[in-house]
């Protein structure tokens, strides 16, 4: 990869990313339906998935879980509670994730929703009558039985009205991070009704995101193969509705997910919208009929989960949930991305380091293109042999363009040479180099992984810096200063494999060519070190091949 390419692989990986945000972001779409009997159910204050009253959000998190009585729940995964004043699952906090790597503080994502970051999951039943009380959020469910939900241990609840309607929840959970809700209404009064069910996810506030044009962080949901990714700030603007037959929704940060799986094979309306809060939530469009003397019930999961891919892929096989492998946003080159990062885990689970995992897939990404190389090092060989004689020709038509231009196409056709194609690895290694950016990027499995040395994250910046030898000398830099010992190293390789390639006839170009490892090291410092790694092993393995072709070339031609 010489310096002109290097210089193109710049451009086109820009103009990947300018043309991903304007052709290949989902449209919004929303689908209007004149549903009269749910549009009532909607507007109605007895509807406690779409309008909720206010509440005065001043008590710490503490104060709130002790407002009122809770059910303990945790597995090896997370540990929380469900309170029984709205049945509400809002409090989880994941047991093997810390907030950082200085301190052991656990990552915790849904709170109560009377405080500041309040982030919860409700469920239950609506009904167009006015005249039925169903639970809301004050209403305070009672246990039967068990008091603990565990992994294989559910909880029951339940709740009865002055209409002769009995409301039960049947709440498992399982190894990892799935909750499954059994709704019940049990009719003891010779009346008929109609209900409809209901999920929602809703968060008092946006919460800090890192807002990067590559990572969808807000609501998302595929419906009916369609997926829908809409940003805090767009709902805010618009409120976005679709009915489908099938799909989750839910909402999305870097890391962790929270989703409804509504009841299968069954006609649903989704909305995301906000009033003071954000609500992602569903609505069963066909009414359920309650009998007289007798019962209706519906299933729906929630996953609440970090973004492991082995979980997510488990979860979307053995719960046939359509694309809920699309809540880690994989990007546009999914079908690199993906295999990608299967190839990295793999070594990851025959090496057990991360780091090393990058450097042995860096070596076999080498091995695919290296008959592409080869021939683009040749090429680049018989450049450096003929550029003498391109000096010669510059200096005899330096006043005439036109002949130049002429006598050098006669000279490459005569060569057999391809100016272009030293250009030709790096159009195709330009998706492999942004899917790798990617995987590292957006996969939880690499988040706080350690190198060697002095990276502990491999999904971080290199943290030393130069300006204090690398933290030899007692202060610390400006960020904008932090360029790390693996930044260096990149910038390094690519000036001594710029040597490795044919000088340019131009001066003006020779020194911009010769400033462009230095630039090159001070752009990709803030990137992920794991991809400076696998930038910098790279560059070694293409020198060490250039080298051997390019003496090999050299030989024939002089012989």
């Amino acid at each position: 990869m010489d310096s002109k390419n290097t210089i193109a692989a710049i451009a086109l990986s820009s103009a990947v990313i300018v043309l991903w945000a304007l052709f290949f972001v989902p449209e919004k779409s929303t689908v209007d339906q004149n549903i009269d009997e749910k549009e009532k159910i909607e507007q109605s204050g007895d509807a406690p998935s779409l309008e909720q009253k206010e509440t005065q959000i001043t008590i710490s998190r503490d104060d709130a879980l002790k407002e009122s009585e809770r059910i303990q729940f945790e597995n090896d995964n997370i540990i929380g509670s469900i309170s029984l004043k709205g049945a509400s699952i809002d409090d989880l906090t994941f047991k093997n994730y810390k907030v950082t790597l200085d301190n052991e503080q656990r990552v915790t994502l849904l709170g109560p929703r009377n405080i500041k970051e309040g982030y919860l999951i409700d469920s239950g039943f609506v009904t167009s009558d006015k005249n039925i009380d169903v639970p809301n959020s004050d209403t305070i469910w009672s246990i039967e039985g068990n008091n603990k939900l565990t992994d294989g241990s559910p909880i029951k609840l339940s709740w009865s009205n002055e209409q002769g309607l009995k409301f039960e929840k049947m709440i498992s959970l399982d190894d990892k991070y799935l909750f499954t809700v059994k709704q019940k209404i049990i009719n003891e009064s010779n009346n008929k009704y109609d209900f409809y069910s209901y999920g929602q996810i809703i968060r008092n506030e946006i919460p800090e995101i890192i807002d990067f044009l590559i990572l969808h962080e807000g609501l998302i949901a595929t419906l009916d193969d369609e997926l829908i990714e809409e940003d805090y700030d767009d709902i805010q603007e618009k409120k976005f509705t679709k009915i489908a037959n099938k799909g989750w929704l839910g909402i999305s940060d870097k890391y962790w997910i929270t989703s409804l799986i509504p009841p299968k094979d069954k006609e649903f309306k989704t909305t995301f919208d906000y009033k003071n809060k954000f609500r992602a939530n569903f609505i069963s469009t066909d009414p359920l009929a309650l009998n007289e003397k007798s019962s209706i019930e519906e299933e729906l999961q929630i996953i609440v989960a970090a973004k492991r891919v082995d979980v997510i892929d488990g979860y979307a096989e053995t719960l046939n949930i359509d694309k809920f492998d699309l809540v880690i946003d994989w990007g546009f080159l999914y079908f690199i991305t993906k295999p990608l990062f299967y190839g990295i885990d793999y070594f990851f689970k025959l090496l057990g380091n991360y780091g090393l995992a990058i450097i042995a897939i860096t070596i076999c990404i080498r091995l695919v293109f290296f008959p592409l190389a080869n021939f683009s090092f040749k090429s680049m060989a018989k450049m450096k042999v003929l550029q003498p004689e391109m000096v010669r020709l510059k200096e005899l038509h330096k006043n005439d363009k036109m002949k130049l231009q002429q006598e050098m196409m006669a000279l490459y056709k005569k060569e057999k040479v391809n100016p272009m194609s030293g250009c030709l690895p790096i159009l195709v290694q330009i998706p492999v180099f942004f899917a790798l950016y990617k995987v590292l990027f957006v996969t939880i499995e690499m988040r706080q992984m350690p190198f060697y040395g002095w990276i502990h994250d491999l999904s971080e910046r290199d943290p030393t810096s130069i300006f204090n030898i690398f933290g030899l000398l007692p202060y610390d830099v400006p960020s904008f200063l932090v360029i790390g010992a693996w930044p260096v190293a990149m910038g390094i390789s690519m000036w001594v494999q710029q040597k490795l390639n044919p000088a340019p006839t131009d001066p003006m170009q020779a020194k911009i060519f010769a400033f462009f490892p230095l630039f090159l090291t001070v752009i990709l410092a803030p990137f992920p070190s794991g991809l400076v790694i696998y930038w910098t092993v790279n560059n070694i393995l293409t020198m060490a091949q250039q080298v051997f072709i390019m003496r090999r070339t050299t030989v024939k031609t002089t012989t």
